[in-house]
């Protein structure tokens, strides 16, 4: 569920980039800076939920961009979908890499006293050099690890996701990366390797030139050795890992930091059980 289209953050990687383009906006400065807003979104989740078709299942919040992106602090959108969550006691699990989700601990650990809530947060690098240029909006690497800390405090389960791994440039900071969320809290880890599908390859090639010019030919000729000899992809199972020997090196790479970390244990089943409808309209009679 993605309360928003369009993402503030400005991550210059992101694969949900070309999504704008289906809107007839571009997917470089109109992704950053014209964001469309899912204003009925509580509203609709809930009358969802009262269907009496809907059978309760874990809802991700979000699949594409970000849910608590900037504009988040002011029209509380992802808060009153948390607070529908909540009222019905549906599963949810959420991936940011914004510190506000912080302020919604009180609504996911009510939901993790159930088994009912697990959140994720992304951590690219631990560079704050490197996150200015590439993810310039969001949070910077200290603040995600503090929002890790709040988080574990609050009861909510909390994993990191190192993603995207840049190879050549991000990847040898996996160790880190995982010690240091292992130390604020978190349980779990993952990661995805960099994709760059549609228009997205040409703002990240770009990027690059700019930003770490000596690095550019040897980080798109890792992609490229992973990728089948193209930037990106698109098969399912695949894209978000690359195959040959470079994924399998990140692969091994990952497993063994994890491991050390002591964060290889498997991510919580989240609980349907505790799902209720509250009495609402004519439900009422019956009472």
């Amino acid at each position: 569920m993605n309360p928003y289209r369009g993402c503030e953050h400005g991550c210059i990687y992101c694969y949900a980039r070309p999504y704008h383009e289906y809107l007839g906006f571009s997917s470089g400065l109109d992704f950053e800076s014209r964001i469309l807003v899912k204003a009925e979104a509580p509203a609709l989740l809930r009358r969802a939920l009262l269907d009496l078709r809907w059978q309760p299942e874990p809802i991700n919040l979000c699949g594409v961009t970000d849910p608590y992106q900037p504009v988040e602090k002011t029209l509380r959108l992802t808060r009153g979908c948390l607070e529908v969550l909540a009222e019905f006691r549906n599963p949810v699990s959420v991936v940011t890499k914004n510190r506000l989700v912080v302020r919604d601990a009180d609504l996911l650990g009510d939901l993790a006293r159930r088994g009912a809530a697990v959140a994720c947060v992304s951590v690219t690098t631990l560079d704050p050099q490197v996150t200015a240029t590439l993810e310039p909006r969001a949070t910077r690497p200290a603040g995600r690890l503090e929002a890790i800390r709040a988080l574990a405090d609050a009861g909510v389960p909390v994993g990191v996701l190192v993603s995207p791994v840049i190879p050549g440039l991000t990847d040898h900071e996996i160790p880190s990366i995982l010690d240091a969320a292992a130390a604020a809290g978190a349980r779990h880890a993952a990661y995805t390797v960099l994709r760059l599908p549609h228009a997205v390859k040409d703002l990240f090639s770009a990027w690059l030139e700019r930003h770490h010019p000596d690095r550019a030919s040897k980080v798109l000729n890792r992609l490229r050795a992973m990728r089948g000899g193209e930037l990106d992809d698109p098969r399912f199972g695949l894209r978000m890992r690359g195959e040959g020997t470079w994924a399998e090196q990140i692969a091994a790479f990952f497993a063994s930091a994890r491991r050390r970390a002591g964060l290889d244990g498997e991510w919580p089943d989240l609980e349907t059980r505790h799902f209720r409808r509250p009495a609402t309209g004519q439900l009422r009679l019956f009472e």
